[in-house]
């Protein structure tokens, strides 16, 4: 079983940063591909960042240049670099993450971490 906990969360000011990690624990080798999601209130759930096996990364219109999605391999971990933040950016993140184990992969969510921006 794969457990993903999201941690950084928080209220901030608008133009202000914050950085989401992601730790990916149990039945984990490694992270194969890392993603992070949002959802606001009333509002579907939406990529916000994505990062393949390969190092691609792919990101939201609505944060490009302003988000950054990186992993530290040797801690299992997924980060998100948000800066500039806005009050359209208030919304609940969640980690998503594909990971390798004994031959295998699967996918897990993460519970979700409260990210608050003031204007």
């Amino acid at each position: 079983q794969v457990q993903l906990v999201e941690s950084g969360g928080g209220l901030v000011q608008a133009g202000g940063s914050l950085r989401l990690s992601c730790v990916a624990s149990g039945s984990v080798f490694s992270i194969n591909v890392g993603g992070w999601y949002r959802q606001a209130p009333g509002k579907q759930r939406e990529l916000v960042a994505a990062l393949t096996s390969g190092e691609t990364t792919n990101y939201a219109d609505s944060v490009k240049g302003r988000f950054t999605i990186s992993r530290d391999n040797a801690k299992n971990t997924v980060y998100l670099q948000m800066n500039s933040l806005k009050p359209e950016d208030t919304a609940v993140y969640y980690c998503n993450a594909q990971t390798y184990y004994s031959g295998s992969y699967s996918w897990s969510w993460g519970q979700g971490t409260q990210v608050t921006v003031s204007s």
